[in-house]
């Protein structure tokens, strides 16, 4: 009886280990994820139905009530790790990496001076951009130690909004003020270093989201009052025909398939979803979305098949 009761708890433990590295972009299929503001929340949103089949918020989560301020007015979310995690930062200052299957916290911490952006670094280390701290702020994923015992280093971003890997060329992108560079990335002995290498100036004022165009070489970027498409193999922009200023947020289903932008409708927050001639693709009267991007591979920024990597 004893052996039976241990091998079905043993395989619980490995379906439930499985569903983990299973593939997360196949279940969230036609989903979006937005740092979602007026109830401080990433969600997860079912464009075809409207409705929101996942959400996290801080306040029901084990960070602690002190903490809670953190995480106010959600600023990005990205769907890392094939799927299986959500990565967002804040406003408030938080970030924070979060399994989908059950809402654990794998790792958060203060990054402070109004993130604005953030990424999965090749490996598994975090970065942050913040706006009013010109910064790029790195953190060693430290699993057992967070938020206390951080080990972080922040580097000089003029107006810092966005950052995104480039796997195949090993570097990290940003705009930087009215440039987008490139940085060559590197840590060792808990010590973190940016090595300028690419710098690209743009005919605006700042640059705002930067993300990649799915299954291309390719990056969108958008700034105040224009939109581009970045070849990143012969660093030249694109300029995107469109109407629209100031977008806060593009992405794309499949080769630039369904470009969705979220643009403010009131301040810097919308209720809805458009693409860029302005057709409606989703809208939740109430909602206060800063960013929302579709939920597909990111190949451009992570490996086939990426799983959690616990930093040593």
């Amino acid at each position: 009886m004893r052996l039976n009761s241990f091998l079905t708890l043993a395989f619980l433990l490995i379906a439930f280990a499985s569903s983990f590295s299973a593939n997360g972009y196949k279940k969230y299929q036609n989903c979006v994820v937005m740092a979602e503001q007026s109830q401080n929340q990433i969600a997860v949103v079912q464009v075809k139905t409207g409705e929101i089949i996942w959400n996290w918020k801080a306040s029901e989560s084990t960070i602690p009530p002190e903490q809670y301020a953190w995480f106010t007015n959600p600023s990005d979310a990205k769907v890392v790790y094939n799927g299986n995690y959500v990565l967002m930062c804040a406003s408030g200052g938080g970030c924070a990496l979060i399994r989908l299957a059950d809402k654990k916290i794998m790792f958060y911490a203060k990054a402070g001076h109004n993130p604005h952006s953030i990424e999965l670094l090749p490996d598994g280390n975090i970065v942050c951009a913040a706006s009013t701290g010109n910064c790029l702020t790195i953190f060693k994923t430290d699993t057992l130690h967070f938020p206390n015992q951080l080990i972080q280093h922040s580097f000089f971003c003029n107006f810092a909004h966005n950052v995104v890997w480039d796997k195949k060329r090993e570097l990290l992108w940003t705009g930087d003020m009215n440039k987008i560079r490139s940085f060559k990335y590197s840590f060792s002995n808990d010590e973190a270093t940016l090595q300028a290498v690419d710098s690209l100036k743009f005919d605006d004022e700042s640059g705002h989201d930067l993300f990649p165009v799915p299954g291309k070489d390719e990056l969108y970027f958008t700034a105040n009052t224009k939109a581009w498409i970045l070849d990143v193999r012969n660093l030249k922009l694109n300029e995107i025909k469109t109407n629209y200023r100031s977008i806060k947020s593009i992405s794309a289903q499949s080769k630039g398939k369904t470009p969705l932008i979220s643009l403010p409708k009131e301040q810097w927050w919308t209720d809805e979803l458009i693409d860029l001639n302005g057709k409606l693709i989703l809208r939740i009267p109430g909602l206060k979305i800063y960013k929302a991007r579709w939920i597909v591979d990111n190949s451009f920024s992570y490996p086939k098949h990426d799983r959690f990597r616990i930093c040593p």
